[in-house]
């Protein structure tokens, strides 16, 4: 899961293995890679060895042959960036929960599965994810949130649980105009912006519902959804027929990112469960006021640089839209207050805390 091209898990494990990169160490790193990432990445020094894992994720082939792969590097520890630990690995491991969206928001129709394989992929990844915290040497969370939800769904000791913040990535790019967006995108106006997949907990749907009566208030407004195409966006897409100023970009790369947050008049964040909550972080770092959902992690994540509403409430998202795109007090005080939020996460920080974790375990 190399890349922003596997959504908040890839641009993590990016991110930290080019900022392990830069940490000085005796140690040698081997990083294991499906075809497509193996390709695109790049060796940060001559400490580092890649090598390809074409395995597909979370199945009977990931259980049998990752363990055996990891075995022939002969690897001293093991850190597996997701939940999706095999079973019979039994050297040391560390492993980085990213949330417990399972436990709490399980839904048959967020797969692409019939109810009887659901169900059963259900039980099995439930009880992957309590067995791989369990065993662990050590759990990193991406939240206070995160932790305390390990520690009470799962039952797993807190003091081997730490918390190491992500944070947002902003990429060099020119201030482009609305004009660069229109011919790809059909984007022609000032825009409320979501980036993101479209999973049933993000609550996208009870944003349509709130658009609906925005829609009719700022007709010259876009709601502008940025994720890759699924099932799920393709669900979104048919309910939004007959709303008037919606947009679909499907996937963008970073330069395209990077033009819809800078141009962006509002970003907005609906979701009833994160473990973090990188994309409003994003939007922070671009200068674009946040408005989000008060659920989960998310007050933890954007402190006092945003405005929350209840998200399952579609009339209290409409006075928070309203709000965001009108007050231009409020908008001048998000926009303030983002800086001294953002100045709490780091890369740099992270890499350096998760090596140190990993030097501990080893001694």
């Amino acid at each position: 899961m190399y890349g922003p091209m596997h959504s908040g898990i890839g641009r993590y494990v990016e991110q930290l293995i080019a900022h392990l990169g830069q940490i000085p160490s005796e140690h040698e790193f081997v990083v294991f890679l499906k075809k497509e990432a193996f390709d695109l990445f790049v060796l940060p020094n001559t400490k580092w060895k890649k090598v390809l894992a074409d395995i597909h994720w979370y199945g009977v082939d990931e259980q049998l042959h990752l363990t055996s792969l990891i075995k022939q590097e002969d690897v001293d520890l093991m850190h597996f960036p997701h939940w999706n630990v095999p079973i019979m690995y039994r050297d040391p491991f560390v492993v980085t929960i990213h949330d417990l969206i399972m436990f709490h928001y399980a839904r048959q129709d967020a797969s692409t599965h019939g109810p009887a394989v659901y169900f059963i992929k259900d039980r099995l990844h439930r009880h992957i994810v309590k067995s791989a915290a369990t065993r662990a040497k050590h759990v990193f969370a991406t939240s206070e949130f995160t932790k305390h939800d390990i520690v009470e769904t799962l039952h797993i000791d807190s003091a081997k649980i730490s918390v190491t913040y992500q944070a947002p990535l902003t990429i060099s790019n020119k201030q482009l105009t609305i004009n660069n967006l229109a011919k790809k995108f059909h984007i022609d106006s000032p825009y409320v912006l979501y980036v993101g997949n479209a999973y049933p907990h993000k609550n996208l749907e009870t944003l349509i519902d709130a658009w609906k009566v925005c829609s009719r208030e700022y007709p010259e407004y876009q709601l502008v959804f940025a994720g890759k195409e699924s099932p799920w966006y393709e669900t979104l897409k048919n309910n939004a027929r007959g709303i008037g100023n919606i947009v679909f970009t499907g996937y963008v790369d970073d330069s395209e990112l990077v033009q819809l947050y800078q141009n962006a008049r509002l970003y907005v964040f609906p979701s009833l469960y994160e473990g973090f909550g990188l994309p409003p972080l994003e939007a922070m770092a671009y200068g674009v006021p946040v408005i989000s959902s008060s659920a989960s992690c998310l007050p933890e994540t954007l402190g006092n640089a945003a405005l929350y509403f209840d998200p399952t409430d579609a009339s209290d998202i409409v006075r928070a839209l309203h709000e965001g795109i009108r007050n231009e007090d409020l908008r001048y005080t998000l926009r303030k207050n983002a800086k001294d939020e953002l100045a709490r996460y780091s890369w740099n920080t992270l890499a350096k805390r998760t090596f140190a974790t990993y030097i501990a375990v080893l001694q």
